[in-house]
């Protein structure tokens, strides 16, 4: 007798392979230049390097304090003060995590419970949703619109229930490169006081803001930070994104479920990493605060780049990402477009409607601009034939 293989009946089942691992191999397997997946194609700063390989040599190889080293809570903690003017405990309000991607999974596991309703913007982040699912919630999403894509909050009140337990936010936002301000934080607080409703803020492009105001944190605004975690990330602040080092920042009451996870996700973040990331803290300061012009310099290239093209390229307040509209060029969907783009013009972008729990009827796509311009400059060339 053949006895048959159990197979486990799947807790994500209309999942698949990532938009962004799709395009990417399919840019490597015809050669085209890779404008989709989000991540730098030139290093982070020399000293930090410099310093891992330091801590590793001086032995630095075992084991982190599971909610972070002292050394890099400490740096957060100082970075926090000096960016946003807000005091958070080292040994109650950080912890570090291996990535953001990490850091939002466990803050929706350790909130959101069975039958919980999560509400969300598309376009999302697409690790928002699967983390909800695991956790037994349901998500409700409020659609952006271009050119702008700002909250509507009369939708907002109207998907607010008796089981809503969580809203995420992203600001700067991927993949709109749209920014809010202290408005917008108002404006929701405004729809939730009256509730118990947490609220996560994905601000992991958080130096990477070109809005006349700037970046504006959660952790500014009084009442929501007692509510709220504030979810960062090295890599992108330091080009490092393989280093897989985020952290969050949450009141004490909230860090506390929160590291009831971390701890049996992966317990503590890669010892020397961290020691590296403290020291770079410290050492430059003024890192953080280059990063706008660095990545508005490559932004505007990007967009003088395309000055001859038939796109309509949208407004980019944040992060290193830009959308263009290709209605003028095809009304192939967008995902056919990319997919066209790849193979027969040789530039691989992201379609938006991955982004999207329903349809999204508009003709968008997303580039990433953190690049060299030699790159750049080619898949330009390329996109201004069509």
């Amino acid at each position: 007798m053949t006895r048959s293989v159990p197979v486990p009946e799947s807790k994500l089942p209309a999942l698949g392979t990532t938009i962004f691992t799709t395009m990417s191999a399919l840019a490597q397997q015809v050669g085209a230049i890779n404008l989709s997946q989000g991540f730098p194609d030139f290093s982070g700063p020399d000293y930090l390097q410099q310093r891992l390989a330091h801590h590793i040599e001086q032995g630095a190889n075992q084991y982190a304090p599971m909610s972070g080293t002292p050394a890099l809570r400490e740096a957060i903690s100082a970075k926090i003060s000096r960016c946003y003017e807000c005091q958070v405990d080292k040994e109650t309000d950080i912890t570090v995590t291996a990535g953001a991607t990490e850091a939002l999974f466990a803050s929706i596991t350790a909130l959101v419970r069975p039958g919980d309703e999560v509400i969300c913007f598309d376009p999302s982040y697409d690790s928002y949703a699967p983390a909800v699912q695991l956790a037994g919630g349901i998500m409700k999403h409020i659609p952006l619109s271009p050119p702008d894509f700002t909250p509507n909050w009369s939708s907002f009140s109207a998907a607010i229930s008796d089981k809503t337990r969580l809203v995420i936010i992203n600001t700067p936002h991927n993949p709109t490169a749209s920014v809010w301000q202290k408005e917008e934080f108002d404006a929701l607080w405004s729809a939730i006081a009256e509730r118990p409703i947490f609220v996560l803020s994905d601000e992991v492009y958080e130096h990477i803001c070109f809005a006349q105001h700037g970046h504006y944190s959660l952790l500014q605004h009084a009442s929501l930070r007692e509510r709220g975690i504030v979810v960062s990330s090295f890599g992108k602040t330091y080009h490092m994104t393989g280093w897989k080092v985020g952290y969050c920042v949450a009141p004490p009451h909230l860090s506390l479920e929160i590291r009831k996870i971390h701890q049996y996700l992966t317990f503590s973040v890669h010892t020397p990493t961290q020691l590296a990331l403290a020291d770079m803290l410290n050492h430059a300061p003024e890192h953080d605060q280059n990063l706008p012009s660095f990545y508005q310099q490559r932004r505007d290239f990007l967009i003088n780049a395309l000055q001859e093209s038939r796109f309509t390229l949208l407004p980019c307040q944040g992060t290193y990402f830009l959308l263009l509209d290709y209605s003028a060029i095809s009304q192939m969907n967008d995902v056919d477009f990319c997919l066209y783009l790849t193979k027969e013009v040789g530039v691989a972008a992201i379609p938006l409607s991955v982004f999207c729990k329903e349809a999204f009827p508009h003709h968008l796509i997303r580039l990433c601009f953190a690049k060299e311009e030699a790159t750049m400059q080619a898949a330009a060339e390329k996109l201004c034939q069509l």
